[in-house]
């Protein structure tokens, strides 16, 4: 059996590696681009499809370009750096657009222009992987490997907010002056518009020399700095910046504060266009009753609440209701009432009680809403705009929305949250009537 051969790449699939035929057998070659002919290794044979990576270009892509990373191809943080990035939102939009037709069985008429914004230094939350391994020369530091799950140490991430990206180095340089790097697994990184945190996860104590190392590297370059010894609440502040961490959506005229672990959108100024367009599909007037699910620290409650007249907002997680509640206040919002629930149950619908919405946002997880939707069709609201970062759980949705719930896909488009990477957001308009 030949360790290598040959195939035509005709599309990408959902991890962005080529998808080509060899033999009559489907085949993901890894580093491939349609429209290219290439020589490729084998890595793995099943049943019913191959997998393999790049060994040689016969014919290139006009789409391909050079990555600007050094550690492209190694590092499983990007895996779309080798492609135009006009060529990246043409891929994601099909990605979404085939998941309408296969999965939901409903095209949509209307796409809208991607939602988009800076493709380096946009990353403002990551977690960093860390590892002392002798044989590859001790502590290393980044994200893990493309195919692999070890670390792929990086020297700079063009990716990551510069204020990280650039000092990865002097990261692992402190940490490996600290007396037990071996038991720091992690390092995650936050960043606001004017302030930026690390927090060390580790699994044995600092002692005050570790601590006044870590204090210091934060007062130098402009971090909070936090330990976390178990789960988020054992996470601690132990010098450095002390300002805390914000983002502005200054089109709406709010400023969120989060903490350092908290679930935020990492692109801040795609976030900014999105929540944008968000609210535009709404169709609020003055008068709008506006359901906002999954609604976290406030991202859209906020903006939302400064052009309706009220805005319920419902979460999961009890301690992001209080960031939430919190955040309103800070910004004068009184027309916001929050509360907690489940949303992969039918307890939404008790919780709603008799109140009628004029419109619903939607942001939830990777796993979708399938609950949710179905208590807002059978309160028949007529507007809803669901963000999601899993086009196979937003079709599925869509899909029972239209053929069970009376709605219609009237618009759609991709959000490019994630330039460089496979990962997709995308947003949908659904409405009820003609």
């Amino acid at each position: 059996m030949p360790l290598e051969a040959l195939c035509i790449v005709t599309s990408l699939n959902h991890d962005g590696g080529g998808v080509g035929h060899c033999d009559g057998k489907v085949v993901f070659v890894d580093g491939a681009l349609p429209g290219e002919e290439v020589r490729f290794r084998y890595v793995n044979r099943k049943r019913r499809f191959d997998t393999g990576v790049v060994q040689e270009i016969l014919v290139s892509s006009p789409q391909r370009v050079v990555p600007r990373c050094p550690h492209f191809g190694v590092c499983g943080g990007c895996r779309l750096q080798h492609l135009d990035p006009v060529a990246q939102l043409t891929a994601k939009e099909g990605v979404v657009r085939e998941a309408f037709t296969h999965i939901a069985r409903v095209e949509c008429a209307d796409w809208a222009p991607a939602v988009a914004g800076p493709i380096f230094g946009y990353r403002r939350k990551a977690r960093l992987g860390a590892r002392v391994v002798d044989k590859k020369g001790g502590l290393l530091v980044g994200f893990r490997e493309r195919r692999h799950s070890y670390i792929a140490p990086l020297s700079l991430c063009h990716t990551l907010d510069a204020r990280i990206g650039q000092r990865l180095v002097d990261l692992k340089g402190l940490m490996e002056g600290l007396s037990c790097p071996e038991a720091i697994p992690q390092v995650e990184f936050a960043a606001g518009d004017e302030a930026a945190a690390l927090v060390f996860r580790h699994l044995r104590d600092l002692n005050d020399e570790d601590i006044r190392a870590l204090a210091t590297f934060g007062e130098a370059h402009g971090f909070a700095m936090y330990a976390q010894a178990g789960g988020p609440e054992s996470m601690q502040w132990i010098g450095g910046c002390r300002t805390p961490l914000r983002y502005a959506l200054p089109a709406f005229e709010v400023e969120l504060a989060f903490g350092p672990t908290d679930f935020i959108q990492v692109n801040g100024e795609t976030n900014k266009a999105m929540v944008a367009q968000a609210v535009d599909w709404l169709g609020l007037t003055g008068e709008s009753q506006v359901l906002d699910l999954y609604c976290g620290l406030g991202n859209f409650t906020l903006p939302i609440a400064r052009r309706a007249a009220s805005v319920f907002a419902v979460e999961g997680a009890a301690a992001l209701v209080d960031k939430g509640r919190a955040n309103a206040h800070q910004n004068g919002l009184d027309n916001i009432e929050y509360a907690t629930a489940d949303l992969d149950t039918t307890v939404l619908a008790d919780i709603l009680g008799e109140r009628r919405f004029d419109a619903a946002l939607l942001d939830p997880p990777r796993t979708g809403a399938l609950a949710a939707v179905q208590v807002l069709a059978g309160r028949k609201v007529p507007r809803l705009v669901y963000v999601s970062c899993n086009p196979a759980t937003l079709a599925r949705d869509v899909q029972w929305l239209v053929e069970c719930g009376g709605y219609r896909l009237a618009r759609a488009g991709v959000v490019d949250m994630f330039p460089h990477t496979h990962h997709i957001e995308a947003m949908a308009l659904l409405t009820r009537g003609p």
